[in-house]
């Protein structure tokens, strides 16, 4: 599969797909991949733009006054208790989960960093080899769902869509750069709706790590997190208003992965309970060379009362989906509370960050953990609210909006079936 870097402008971007631009402003270094144009059936479509404002607490909105999301609750479909995350409530198995509608045990990001048993290989959302290397993924994300169907999509960020996964990638990509002006991402969205029918995207991601920054430095009850709380809202109402001026029949959803909570104590470190020479270790997973060590490991850390639930991983509460993936290592060391776990200290000198705020935790222990969800357009009926829903079911929603033929996954249309106006459900029917 073709691939070409344009790192120019907007007008390159639209050179490529042979339509000239009255526009000349750089916007973002896209990848464009060498895709057929959208299929005939494809281009009556409705759009959906899904925007992820990485650790957006479910109460931030009410909380901070974010009065652009709270508009759209009012206009739309929202979860003013939250939408519920999965196990573990962290981005990329997060992120991972809402784009196909599996657990992370089933797609295999099980959390940001991992083992894999099998393959004798570490996962890590900080490496680029392992990020863009699509084997890792298990699953079908809705850009490699629309491509296998004619539909053209576009992810400006987005964990996974850097990778060529179920033999597809998203017609318009980027590799991830934090340092990207917010307001040019609006922008890049904005150009892609622009783009003519048979090149324009009807599924677009975004994505602002923002608000989830500021509550690891600062806490979910800082001055901080209100401010940029205040700032993504802002970026909102901006896309709001520029995919309004646009005329096309385009459905905003706003999520986010999960929520955030103040940290309580000091690290908790596994080794202090337990010898972990010779077990493979990332972060606070345990990967034991044989079923002896993880019986001696089990039972040394369940003895401990250390302020955390230790388990044999096919024992792990059914509930949390999260007990039969080797990449979930075995036992499985859940926290009782908002702390902090590592298996070892680093050595000396290298002292881990200790954050303000942190998430991660059973968010059915935790509502502090639930995430937002808001959607407003012309699919999404005025005014619902939702009780707590898993987010599971956010990707049966979007392939209905879009009307593509979906795989078998964990969420259920039925759950967010009633956000949809009648003439939405109907199309969605056919």
């Amino acid at each position: 599969m073709k691939s070409l870097v344009i790192r120019a402008s907007f007008a390159a971007l639209l050179c490529l797909v042979g339509r000239p631009s009255p526009f000349a402003q750089e916007i973002a270094p896209v990848i464009a991949v060498d895709h057929a144009p959208n299929a005939p059936e494809q281009q009556q479509k409705h759009y959906v733009v899904m925007v992820s404002l990485d650790g957006f607490r479910y109460d931030y909105a009410k909380k901070y006054g974010a009065k652009h999301l709270l508009a759209i609750a009012a206009r739309g479909a929202s979860a003013p208790e939250g939408m519920v995350p999965s196990f573990p409530s962290l981005t990329f198995p997060n992120h991972y989960t809402l784009v196909t509608g599996l657990y992370p045990e089933h797609h295999g990001i099980v959390a940001n960093n991992f083992y894999d048993p099998d393959r004798k290989e570490t996962y890590s959302y900080r490496d680029p080899r392992a990020v863009t290397d699509g084997s890792w993924y298990g699953g079908t994300p809705i850009w490699s769902l629309a491509e296998k169907q004619g539909m053209r999509s576009a992810c400006f960020f987005w964990p996974g869509s850097e990778a060529e996964i179920a033999e597809e990638r998203p017609s318009y990509y980027l590799h991830f750069d934090n340092r990207i002006d917010d307001n040019k991402r609006v922008d890049q969205v904005i150009a892609w709706l622009k783009l003519p029918p048979e090149q324009r995207p009807h599924f677009i991601t975004l994505y602002y790590s923002n608000v989830d920054h500021a509550g690891h430095e600062h806490g979910p009850n800082s001055p901080q997190v209100a401010e940029t709380v205040k700032h993504v809202d802002d970026l909102i109402g901006r896309l709001e208003k520029d995919l309004d001026d646009l005329h096309l029949p385009v459905d905003l959803i706003v999520v986010s992965d999960h929520g955030m909570e103040k940290v309580q104590g000091d690290w908790i470190t596994l080794d202090k309970y337990v010898s972990l020479d010779g077990v493979q270790t990332v972060g606070s997973l345990l990967y034991p060379p044989t079923e002896a060590d993880a019986v001696r490991i089990y039972k040394k850390l369940r003895a401990a009362d250390a302020g955390f639930l230790v388990y044999r991983r096919a024992q792990v509460p059914a509930e949390l989906h999260y007990n039969s993936n080797p990449r979930e290592g075995d036992p499985v060391v859940i926290p009782k509370g908002p702390t902090v776990i590592r298996a070892a200290a680093q050595p000396a000198g290298q002292n881990e960050f200790l954050p303000v705020g942190e998430h991660g935790y059973n968010p059915y222990e935790m509502p502090s953990m639930r995430a937002i969800f808001f959607a407003e357009g012309p699919d999404i009926r005025h005014g619902v609210t939702l009780k707590p829903f898993e987010n599971v079911n956010v990707f049966p929603l979007v392939v209905k909006i879009l009307t593509l033929d979906s795989p078998k996954v964990d969420g259920s249309i039925n759950v967010l079936s009633a956000i949809l106006t009648p003439s939405a459900s109907q199309e969605a029917a056919h």
